[in-house]
């Protein structure tokens, strides 16, 4: 028989043996793997979001647990799996690549309400069932809609300690950036990380609750905050990083081998004293928090970029919330130099879209260029302008 075009090869699960294009990962033995590790751990059900935990839309290869487990590699998508089912939840974007990438362990379900999981859960799991997740790696608002519609079900959301999936994953599991996190010059800041540092304490002075602390969990906001940069996460200038920065006191939660002699003299150049940043080890901050919050004090947060996991270690009268922290309604506004230079990055820019133009209306009509080698040549025009630091996703390339 003729083989299926690439355009609709696609899993074929109704046929004996079912058919699957070579773009499948076959998933059995990790899903058996992890139906062992959740027995052991009492769990009926575990839930494997795709977002890592600062909420980031685009993560890096260590955190595509979902990715990991599924094949399927699309950027957006929840999946579940018990001892005799696993199904995978994502929006319309995805689902032909889906269709592609799964193997025939795993049921596609065209939706992303959490209602819709947890319908399934609820069908799925038996009363008296514990449905497992990493609370590090879900939002307030998701942890909430889940336990909202599990609850008087008879079922237990159970957050825990381990992750599940990086427990079967092992040594196979990518390792932590190694790069350089770096200084961005001042030429490009328009305000030293002292001054910004001063600007929020203001804030918490002026706040009418009178905060004692402010936690940062987005990556971009301790970037932005000590005017660091690094490339942890494809396409996004960040790296992993949690900060807690009191009136007194600035805690910066990173790898610190990996701070340039630059940055790291320029965050303890001020030391001892209300300027001086104390680095400690990324994954000291439950514990660190934990203790912080010990004392007569109040913790200032966005809802949107702290996950459930470490909000739950701030007890709940100690908590400030907003949707957003002061940091990034701060960074919202742009000082006349940042102006500035946003300008000009989009002149830069321009110019490489112009000549991309320009060649395409010279190559196309003589049948040189297809999606791929288009997307690869505005990328190096892009790459030839002053100052270019890559592109901020990757390129969509699309024609008819």
């Amino acid at each position: 028989p003729q083989s299926p075009s690439t355009r609709s090869d696609i899993r074929d699960c109704s046929t004996d043996p079912p058919y699957l294009p070579p773009t499948a990962t076959n998933t059995t033995a990790r899903l058996a793997a992890l139906r062992s590790t959740m027995r052991n751990h009492g769990v009926h059900a575990y839930i494997v979001p795709s977002t890592d935990a600062h909420m980031n839309e685009y993560i890096s290869k260590r955190d595509a647990r979902l990715g990991w487990l599924t094949g399927f590699t699309g950027s957006a998508g929840t999946s579940v799996v018990t001892q005799d089912k696993a199904a995978l939840w994502t929006d319309s974007r995805y689902w032909t690549q889906a269709e592609r990438e799964l193997d025939c362990n795993w049921e596609l379900q065209r939706t992303t309400w959490i209602e819709s999981i947890a319908m399934w859960i609820l069908e799925a799991v038996p009363v008296g069932g514990n449905i497992g997740l990493d609370p590090f790696l879900f939002s307030i608002a998701t942890w909430n809609s889940y336990s909202q519609a599990l609850r008087g079900s008879g079922r237990t959301l159970l957050p825990l300690e381990t992750n599940l999936v990086d427990q079967v994953w092992g040594d196979q599991r990518p390792p932590p950036s190694s790069s350089k996190i770096f200084n961005l010059p001042a030429e490009f800041t328009g305000s030293s990380w002292q001054e910004k540092v001063a600007g929020i304490r203001q804030q918490m002075e002026q706040h009418v609750k009178r905060p004692t602390a402010v936690l940062l969990s987005g990556l971009e906001e301790t970037a932005w905050l000590f005017n660091l940069r690094g490339d942890d996460i494809p396409y996004n200038p960040v790296f992993y990083s949690y900060t807690l920065l009191t009136n007194t006191n600035i805690s910066l939660f990173v790898e610190g081998s990996r701070l340039s002699p630059e940055a790291r003299e320029s965050l303890r150049s001020a030391c001892p004293g209300p300027l001086c940043v104390e680095l400690l080890e990324y994954g000291q901050v439950s514990a660190h928090l934990r203790h912080y919050t010990q004392g007569n004090v109040t913790v200032w947060l966005g809802t949107e970029y702290t996950t459930y996991g470490l909000y739950g270690v701030i007890p709940q009268e100690k908590r400030l919330e907003e949707s957003y922290s002061p940091v990034m309604t701060t960074k919202a506004v742009k000082n006349a130099r940042e102006q500035e230079l946003l300008r000009a990055a989009h002149v830069r820019d321009a110019v490489a879209v112009i000549q991309y133009l320009l060649w395409l209306e010279k190559t196309v009509p003589q049948g040189q260029v297809d999606e791929f080698s288009g997307a690869q040549h505005i990328d190096a025009l892009r790459w030839k302008q002053k100052y270019s630091y890559g592109p901020s996703f990757q390129s969509i390339s699309a024609s008819g």
